[in-house]
C-alpha cells in the first residue's frame, strides 16, 4: 500500500494515471470509438418517420379488407376457396402493380424452399464411433428426417390458382414467382383509390410431423381415426407496401415471417357439421352452430371467475366415434387485423373466461383434444389472461375481443387473436394414465405466453417479420419473461436472464442480431434470446426499470397498428428515455463482441495527513507488517551484542527510533496546516483509503461495471458505473475507489446480470471456478470374436427403432431435414 502525502494531490495523480492509460492504448492500437454514434447506420429522418423514433405527420400505410369463402374438405385433406380482397392506396404514390403472397408454393417440390436445401459438409453424413454421428461412424439419417426428404419431392402441394377477375368478372393479368404473384393492374391506382379484385384457388393440406411449417393437419390414427387441422397461410394475401422499404416480397424461404396489410375479415368456414371451428374473430352464427347448453355456457364463461367449459371432453369423445357427411359453416368477423387463421377437428374440447380490466374486455378460449389433459384444462385459459394481464403493464391494453390457445401439432405459431401451440401429457405405460413433466407443464404455459403474447408484436405492432426477425421474436421473448418472472417465483425461464445467453456470445458461429431472418443460421439464440437478454440488461443494468419501462412503453403506443423499422425503436428507445444509448445498439446489435472485463491489478493508497502523530504510527505500522528477516529470525538470542555488554555505548538515538515524533516535527505541521480552510483540515482527518483498480476489455463490447466492494468489517458495497468509463480508452481503464476502511476483496458483475463470458477474471484475489471431476472406470479392450456382428445389430436397431440420439444426430447435421422435422414444433 502506498501513502500518499496529502489529500489534495490524489485528484492529480488519478487524473495523471488515467491519462498516462489512454495515451498507451492510443500509442498501442489505433483509437476504436465503442460510442461512435448510429448515423451512418441508421436511415435519414423523414415526414413520415421522425428523428425522435416516432411516426411523422406524413406518416401512412396501405390498407387490405378481405371477404373469404373457405371448405375443408377432411377426406381430401385439402382447402379451397374464394376470396374478394379490396386494396386501398393510401400511399402518395401511384401503384401500377399489386404483389399477392403465395406462401402456400413453399410446399411444392420445386419450391426455393426445397431446392436450397444443403447439407454443411460430407461429413455430416458419417462421424467416428462415440460421435453424434450414426452407429459405428457409419453413414446415418433418422427414418422422419428421410421421409421429410422423400415426401417432400412427391407432396402435390402448392396453391392451384382457378381464377383471379375483376370484380366484373373479367380475368387479370398475372405472373406467379414462386411464393410471390404479381397482379398487373387493367390501370394505374392513383394515391387515395382502392381496387377490388376476386380470386378462387385451392390447396392439400400437408400433415404437420412430415412436411408442414406453422400449419397443417395432425392424424390420432392410432386413437380414434380422426384428424385435427390447423389451418394458416390458407389465402393469397397482400404483400405489404410501405415508405422504408416499397413492395415487401421477398421470398417466402420458411423462416422469415410474414409482412401483412391491416383490415377487416369476413370468413364463412365450411367444415364437416361434427366439428368445432377456432378462429381469429368473433363467431357471428352461434346459434347455428352451438346446441343451447353450448350457447348458454359461453355466456356463462364471459364474468365466470374459473374456466367454463363449453364442449366438454364427454361431448368431444361422442364426436369422435362418428363422421358426419353432412357440413357446416361457421361465420366469423374480424376488424382491423393483418392476418387470419382457423383450426378444426370433432375432437376439441372448449372452455373460455372472460377478462375485463381498464380498457381490456376479452374471451380468452382454449380448444384441444383429450390428449392435452389433464395439462390443458388446468393452465391453458388461466395463462392467455395472465398473458394479457401482464403485457398490457408494458405496452397497450388488449385490443381484441377475443384471444384463443389452440393444441395440435404446431408447437407454437401466431395469428391475430388465434394461437397454435404444442405440449401433452405422456401416457405411463403401466396403467395407461396421462401425467406431464415439470418440462412440458412450463414448457406448455411458456409457449402460451410467448404465442399469446405475439397479439402485440407483431400482431398490433406491426413490423416487418420477414425482414428483420428480432423485432417481434426478440421484443416478445423480453416480455415473455417478464411474464414468467410474474407467474411464480424461480420460474424455470429459459432466455431472459445474462447468464443464459454466455455461451451463444462466445460462440464463434454468432451472428449480428440485425441479420435477416432468413440468413440466421441460430434462430433461436440468435432472433429471440440474444435480443430478449439485451432488453433486459438495457432494462435492469444501463436504465433501470423506470425509464426502461416508460421509454419500451412510448414505443408501443407510438406504433401501435402501425409499421416500426428498427430505427424507430431504437430512436424511441433513446428519446423517451433521455439516454444516448447508440454504444447499446451498436454492441448488442450490430455486432459479435462480448462482454469479458478483467480485473487486471489493484493498487491501494491512503491519504497523508501531514500530522506527524499519525504519519509515523503508519510508518511504524507498515514496518511491523512486514516480515522479519530470516538473517534476524537466526541471531535473535543466539548473536551477542557488544551494545548489550557495554550500556554506556547507548545514547538517544538508541532510545528512540525513527518513528519517534519530535518537536521539530510538530513545528512543522503545524507551519503546514496554518493556513489551510477548516474543510481542508477535516479532509486530511478523514483517513480514506484510495484504490486504483485495472481493468480491461477483453471481450470488445462496453458493459457498465457493476462492483462489490467487500471491506475488512465484513460489509458488502455495491457501486454501479455506467458504460461510459470505457468512452476514452474502450481497452483497458483504471478506476478510483474510495472506501472508509480497507478493502480485501472486489468482483465486476457479481449477479452475472451483464452476460460476462468469463468470470474467471471478474474477482480480486482471484477466485477458484468450482466445477465436479466425474470418476469413471477404464476397461481395457479385449478380443471380441462377436464385435463385428453386434455392430450391425446395433445399427439396424438404431434405425429400425429410430433412437434419440441418431435421430437428433441426423437433425443436428442435415438443415433441410431439421427444418422440416422440427416443422411446427419451434415456437415461432
Amino acid at each position: 500500500m502506498k501513502r500518499l502525502p496529502a489529500c489534495l494531490t490524489v485528484p492529480v495523480i488519478a487524473l495523471t494515471l488515467s491519462a498516462s492509460l489512454v495515451a498507451s492504448a492510443f500509442a498501442a492500437d489505433p483509437f476504436d470509438d465503442k460510442f461512435r454514434q448510429l448515423d451512418e447506420l441508421l436511415p435519414t429522418p423523414t415526414d413520415t418517420r421522425t428523428a425522435s423514433g416516432a411516426p411523422g405527420h406524413a406518416y401512412w400505410q396501405q390498407r387490405a379488407d378481405y371477404r373469404i369463402r373457405v371448405t375443408l374438405d377432411e377426406n381430401k385433406r385439402a382447402v379451397s376457396g374464394a376470396e374478394t380482397v379490396t386494396y386501398h392506396n393510401n400511399s402518395p404514390d401511384t401503384l401500377a402493380y399489386l404483389w399477392v403472397q403465395l406462401d402456400q408454393n413453399m410446399f411444392r417440390a420445386d419450391s426455393d424452399n426445397r431446392s436450397v436445401a444443403s447439407y454443411p459438409s460430407r461429413d455430416a453424413w458419417r462421424s467416428p464411433a462415440g460421435g453424434t454421428g450414426a452407429p459405428g461412424g457409419q453413414a446415418g439419417l433418422a427414418y422422419d428426417a428421410a421421409r421429410f426428404l422423400m415426401e417432400s419431392r412427391t407432396f402435390d402441394g402448392g396453391y392451384k390458382i382457378a381464377s383471379v377477375t375483376d370484380t366484373a368478372g373479367r380475368p387479370l393479368k398475372v405472373v406467379v414467382n414462386k411464393t410471390m404473384m404479381r397482379i398487373d393492374l387493367p390501370q394505374p391506382l392513383k394515391p387515395g383509390a382502392r381496387f377490388s379484385f376476386d380470386m378462387a384457388w385451392s390447396f392439400n393440406v400437408p400433415e404437420t410431423n412430415v412436411l408442414g411449417r406453422r400449419m397443417g393437419f395432425e392424424r390420432f390414427d392410432k386413437e380414434d381415426k380422426n384428424d385435427l387441422f390447423e389451418i394458416a397461410q390458407f389465402f393469397p394475401r397482400m404483400a405489404a407496401y410501405y415508405d422504408a422499404h416499397g413492395w415487401q416480397n421477398k421470398q417466402y424461404l420458411g423462416d422469415g415471417e410474414f409482412t401483412l396489410e391491416f383490415g377487416d375479415y369476413e370468413v364463412d368456414i365450411t367444415v364437416p357439421a361434427d366439428h368445432v371451428v377456432a378462429a381469429t374473430g368473433e363467431l357471428q352464427n352461434a346459434g347455428a352452430v352451438l346446441t343451447a347448453a353450448q350457447r348458454e355456457r359461453l355466456q356463462q364463461a364471459r364474468t365466470a371467475t374459473k374456466p367454463v367449459v363449453i364442449v366438454t371432453q364427454a361431448e368431444a369423445e361422442a364426436a369422435e366415434k362418428g363422421r358426419a357427411t353432412a357440413t357446416r359453416t361457421w361465420r366469423f368477423k374480424a376488424k382491423n387485423v393483418r392476418d387470419f387463421a382457423f383450426a378444426s377437428s370433432r375432437k376439441f374440447i372448449w372452455d373460455a373466461q372472460g377478462f375485463k380490466k381498464n380498457g381490456t374486455d376479452v374471451l380468452a378460449m382454449s380448444y384441444y383434444p383429450k390428449e392435452g389433459n389433464p395439462l390443458w384444462e388446468k393452465y391453458s385459459t388461466q395463462a392467455i389472461i395472465h398473458t394479457i394481464d401482464q403485457y398490457n403493464k408494458y405496452s397497450f391494453d388488449y385490443p381484441y375481443p377475443v384471444a384463443i390457445s389452440v393444441n395440435g401439432p404446431v408447437g407454437g405459431m401466431e395469428y391475430p387473436m388465434i394461437s397454435f401451440n404444442g405440449g401433452r401429457p405422456t401416457k405411463d405405460k403401466k396403467t395407461g394414465a396421462l401425467t406431464y413433466s415439470k418440462n412440458v407443464k412450463y414448457g406448455l404455459i411458456s409457449v402460451i405466453i410467448h404465442e399469446v403474447g405475439h397479439n402485440y408484436f407483431p400482431m398490433v405492432v406491426n413490423s416487418d417479420e420477414r425482414q428483420w426477425t428480432w423485432m417481434d421474436e426478440g421484443l416478445n421473448s423480453f416480455l415473455q419473461f417478464l411474464a414468467e418472472q410474474a407467474w411464480e417465483e424461480h420460474y424455470p425461464a429459459r432466455r431472459g436472464e445474462a447468464r443464459n445467453i454466455v455461451d451463444y456470445m462466445k460462440s464463434r458461429n454468432q451472428q449480428p442480431i440485425m441479420t435477416n431472418g432468413e440468413s440466421i443460421a441460430n434462430r433461436g439464440a440468435n432472433a429471440y434470446a440474444k435480443p430478449a437478454t439485451a432488453l433486459n440488461v438495457l432494462r435492469e443494468t444501463v436504465l433501470g426499470r423506470d425509464l426502461f419501462d416508460f421509454a419500451f412503453k412510448e414505443y408501443a403506443q407510438r406504433w401501435k397498428f402501425k409499421r416500426p423499422t428498427p430505427a424507430d425503436f431504437f430512436r424511441t428507445m433513446e428519446d423517451a428515455s433521455g439516454t444516448d444509448l447508440d454504444w447499446f445498439w451498436r454492441g448488442w446489435f450490430y455486432g459479435t463482441d462480448a462482454v469479458d472485463v478483467s480485473v487486471d491489478g489493484i493498487s491501494e493508497y491512503s491519504i497523508g495527513t501531514k500530522d506527524p502523530e499519525v504519519e509515523k504510527a503508519w510508518k511504524r505500522a507498515q514496518r511491523d507488517a512486514e516480515p522479519v528477516s530470516l538473517t534476524d529470525q537466526r541471531n535473535k538470542g543466539t548473536l551477542p551484542r557488544r551494545v548489550d555488554a557495554h550500556p554506556e555505548l547507548k545514547d538517544f538515538y538508541n532510545e528512540h527510533d525513527d518513528f519517534t515524533v519530535t518537536n521539530r516535527d510538530r513545528n512543522q505541521y503545524n507551519e503546514a496546516v496554518e493556513g489551510l480552510e477548516d474543510w481542508e483540515k477535516a479532509l486530511l482527518k478523514e483517513g480514506k483509503h484510495l484504490y486504483l483498480v485495472d481493468f480491461s476489455n477483453l471481450g470488445g463490447l462496453v458493459t457498465p461495471l457493476v462492483l462489490e466492494i467487500q471491506l475488512a468489517s465484513g460489509k458488502k458495497t455495491i457501486e454501479r458505473v455506467p458504460a461510459e468509463v470505457w468512452r476514452y480508452s474502450p481497452k483497458k481503464i483504471t478506476k478510483l475507489i474510495i472506501t472508509d476502511e480497507p478493502m480485501v476483496g472486489l468482483t465486476q458483475d457479481p449477479y452475472l446480470e451483464t452476460a460476462d463470458t468469463d468470470t474467471g477474471n471478474n474477482s480480486w484475489p482471484r477466485k477458484a471456478t468450482p466445477s465436479r471431476l466425474e470418476l469413471y472406470k477404464t476397461q481395457q479392450p479385449q478380443n471380441d470374436m462377436m464385435k463385428d456382428f453386434s455392430e450391425k445389430l446395433k445399427t439396424k436397431d438404431a434405425g429400425k427403432n429410430g433412437t434419440k440420439d441418431a435421430n437428433d444426430g441426423a437433425k443436428d447435421r442435415v438443415k433441410a431435414a431439421q427444418q422440416a422435422v422440427e416443422a411446427g414444433k419451434a415456437v415461432e
